[in-house]
C-alpha cells in the first residue's frame, strides 16, 4: 500500500469542524408532538475524534463554540472521551449551534440481506424518516477561517480529518477548507469525508466545490448516493475517475459494502471490496463518522486495505447498535479477531446490541454475536 502515516505530530489525529448541542426526543413522534428532549452532543468531526480516543488513539478536536453554557457543555462532553480540546476557541459574539431531531431514522426490524440505500457498515431494513431542525446560522463555528484557526494546532497531528460539512457553513469556512486541502510541503496526511448534506447546500455554493476539496486530500470517504446527488457521478469507477488525486478513495456502497481504491503506481490502483455486516440496527445517526474512525484507526496501525475497511464496518456496527451518536468501541483485540475472520465467517457474522462487550466464545466458532 502507498498510503502511510509518516508526518510526525504530537497527536494521532486532529479533527476540525463544528460540534453542536443535540436535543433528542424523549419519545417517538413529530417534533410538534414531542413534549421534551434530552441534551446530547453531535458533530461529524468531533464524533470521529471521540471514537478514536475511545479506541486508544490520541485525538484533538479543533473548533469554535460560543462563550455560553452550551459551548461549555460541548467542550466538557467531548473532553470526557479523552479528546484534547485545548485548541477549541470561544466566541463571545456568536452562539453555539444547536439542533433538534425526532426519533425517526430507526430500523423497523432486522433483516438478513443487503438493502438499497443502507448505511455504511450495515445491512438494514427501510427506516422511518426523521425530522431534523438545525439552528446553526451565524454560529461560532461559522467564523472559522484561515485567519482564526492557527496551523500549529491544525498540523499538530499525524492525520488531519476534515468534512465537507464545514465548507457549507460560511464563505470563511470554505476558504479555510481550500487552504487545508491545498497540497504543500510539511502538511499531515489529510482525510476528507464528503458528508454531503443537501439542506446545508441549498443556500451555499454549488456542492461540486466538494469535489475540488476532495481532490486535495490524501484519503477520501464518499458514498455512492452522495456522489450522485452532489456531483452527478454514478458508480465507484466513475467516482474514482473524477477523483484520481487521492492516494486512497473509499467509496461506501450502502448495504453492499465499501470499496477502497489505493494508488499502487502511476494511474494504477489496487481495488479492495469488503461486504457490509448484518446488523440489528437501533439507530443510524453517526454510523458514517464511526466508519471513518475505524478506518483511520486501522490506517494509523498500518493495517491492510481489507483490514481498514473491516474495522470501519465494525466501528459503524458499534454505533448502529446503540441509540446515541457515539458508542463504546469493541476492545481492540476483539475487533482484530473479527476483522481476521475468513470470508464465509465475515459474511455470516451478525451483530446486535451489546456485541462490543465481546463474544461468549471465539468468533471463529461463533459468528453470530448478539445480546438479546
Amino acid at each position: 500500500m502507498t498510503v502511510t502515516v509518516t508526518v510526525p505530530g504530537s497527536v494521532d489525529v486532529v479533527c476540525l469542524g463544528e460540534s453542536m448541542v443535540t436535543f433528542l426526543p424523549t419519545r417517538p413522534g413529530r417534533l410538534a408532538d414531542v413534549p421534551s428532549f434530552v441534551r446530547g452532543i453531535g458533530g461529524a468531526e468531533s464524533n470521529v475524534a471521540c471514537a478514536l480516543a475511545a479506541s486508544g488513539h490520541s485525538a484533538k478536536w479543533v473548533g469554535r463554540v460560543g462563550a455560553d453554557g452550551f459551548g461549555e457543555h460541548l467542550v466538557a462532553a467531548i473532553a470526557s472521551y479523552g479528546v484534547d480540546t485545548s485548541a477549541v476557541q470561544r466566541d463571545a459574539q456568536r452562539p453555539t449551534g444547536i439542533y433538534f431531531r425526532t426519533a425517526g431514522e430507526r430500523a423497523t426490524g432486522s433483516q438478513s440481506g443487503p438493502q438499497p440505500g443502507s448505511l455504511p457498515g450495515s445491512r438494514r431494513e427501510e427506516r422511518d424518516h426523521a425530522e431534523v431542525l438545525y439552528y446553526r446560522a451565524g454560529s461560532a463555528a461559522s467564523a472559522m477561517s484561515p485567519a482564526t484557526m492557527p496551523y500549529e494546532d491544525l498540523w499538530s497531528g499525524r492525520i488531519l480529518h476534515l468534512s465537507g460539512i464545514t465548507a457549507a457553513l460560511s464563505a470563511d469556512c470554505l476558504a479555510l477548507m481550500r487552504e487545508l486541502t491545498t497540497r504543500r510541503p510539511g502538511r499531515p496526511l489529510v482525510s476528507f469525508d464528503v458528508n454531503y448534506r443537501v439542506n446545508l447546500w441549498r443556500e451555499a455554493e454549488d456542492p461540486r466545490v466538494l469535489l475540488d476539496l476532495a481532490r486535495g486530500a490524501d484519503i477520501v470517504f464518499v458514498g455512492e448516493d452522495e456522489a450522485e446527488a452532489a456531483w452527478g457521478l454514478r458508480g465507484a469507477p466513475v467516482i474514482r475517475a473524477a477523483l484520481p488525486e487521492p492516494e486512497m478513495l473509499v467509496v461506501k456502497q450502502g448495504g453492499q459494502g465499501a470499496k477502497a481504491y489505493v494508488r499502487s503506481g502511476p494511474a494504477l490502483d489496487t481495488v479492495t471490496f469488503v461486504p457490509a455486516l448484518s446488523v440489528d440496527v437501533v439507530a443510524p445517526v453517526g454510523a458514517g463518522d464511526a466508519f471513518a474512525a475505524g478506518f483511520l484507526s486501522a490506517t494509523l496501525r498500518g493495517l491492510s486495505a481489507r483490514a481498514r475497511l473491516r474495522h470501519g464496518h465494525l466501528m459503524a456496527a458499534a454505533t448502529l447498535t446503540v441509540a446515541t451518536d457515539l458508542a463504546a468501541p469493541p476492545e481492540r483485540a476483539h475487533a482484530d479477531r473479527l476483522a481476521a475472520l475468513g470470508a464465509h465467517a465475515w459474511g455470516t457474522l451478525r451483530l446486535g446490541p451489546g456485541w462490543t462487550a465481546g463474544p461468549a466464545q471465539d468468533p471463529q466458532d461463533q459468528v453470530e454475536v448478539r445480546t438479546v
